[in-house]
């Protein structure tokens, strides 16, 4: 029994609009076509559409699906392929939600994670890439700035560079809750000892670096409310440590 694109669509969920991208770019034909012009496709067709479409849920480009499925290769050999792929990607996803899952009960309880924890599940340079795409997005319209060319993805480093950051802002941010004030010697001490990190790992910024590092994060948009999103007043606090720390 053929289909006609508006019943593929309602099958499959996939929209007319794409259906005929589809077929304008040689991806999905359709087996014939009706006297009045209306696309038609059987059951070959809906097998091929499912194929795309577990490509399309690992993430692959319509091109490359484009190639794989060329010379229409073996179906069992591509579905036993695509099977590998998405146990891979859920064995991840699992790794990744059991991480959250221990972040969002170690926030209830207002307790933070230990650091070897924070980052199980991210394994993989494209893991790290998909978590900084928003960051990257940002400061490449914004200020044409590639930080991903200028600061290659090491996946180790990445760990450590992440364990630090979250360290560090979850204590100045305890500082902040607790009324400390911003030129406190406990407020000094962590930022000494972050600055030591960041030098330990290639990042040397002088107090004067950081200090505008941190009125950047206060003028920018995006890095503010992503410091803001994790205490309010945040950003702000950091920005007059730094320059109390740069002064002193």
């Amino acid at each position: 029994m053929p289909y006609t694109v508006k019943e593929v669509s309602e099958l499959s969920g996939v929209t007319v609009k794409a259906l005929h991208h589809y077929h304008r770019i040689g991806l999905l034909l359709p087996s014939g076509t009706t006297e009045a012009g209306y696309r038609l496709y059987g059951t070959p067709e809906l097998e091929r559409l499912q194929q795309i479409l577990f490509y399309r849920e690992l993430d692959f480009p319509l091109p490359e699906i484009g190639r794989l499925l060329e010379g229409q290769p073996e179906r069992e050999g591509i579905l036993t392929r695509q099977r590998k792929l998405l146990l891979e990607r859920k064995s991840r996803l699992e790794r990744l939600i059991g991480t959250l899952e221990a972040t969002l009960a170690s926030a209830k309880k207002g307790e933070s994670m230990e650091n070897r924890n924070l980052f199980a599940g991210f394994e993989k340079k494209e893991q790290w890439e998909e978590a900084l795409q928003d960051q990257v997005s940002h400061l490449k319209e914004t200020y044409g700035y590639d930080m991903l060319e200028e600061n290659p993805i090491d996946v180790e480093e990445m760990n450590a560079q992440a364990a630090e950051a979250v360290r560090y802002m979850n204590a100045m941010a305890e500082l902040l809750r607790e009324g400390s004030r911003h030129d406190s010697g406990e407020a000094r001490e962590l930022i000494r000892g972050h600055l030591a990190f960041l030098a330990d790992h290639g990042h040397a910024l002088t107090p004067a670096d950081y200090a505008a590092q941190c009125r950047f994060f206060l003028g920018d948009d995006f890095h503010r409310s992503m410091l803001e999103a994790q205490q309010t007043g945040l950003a702000y606090y950091l920005s007059a440590a730094a320059e109390a720390y740069a002064a002193a």
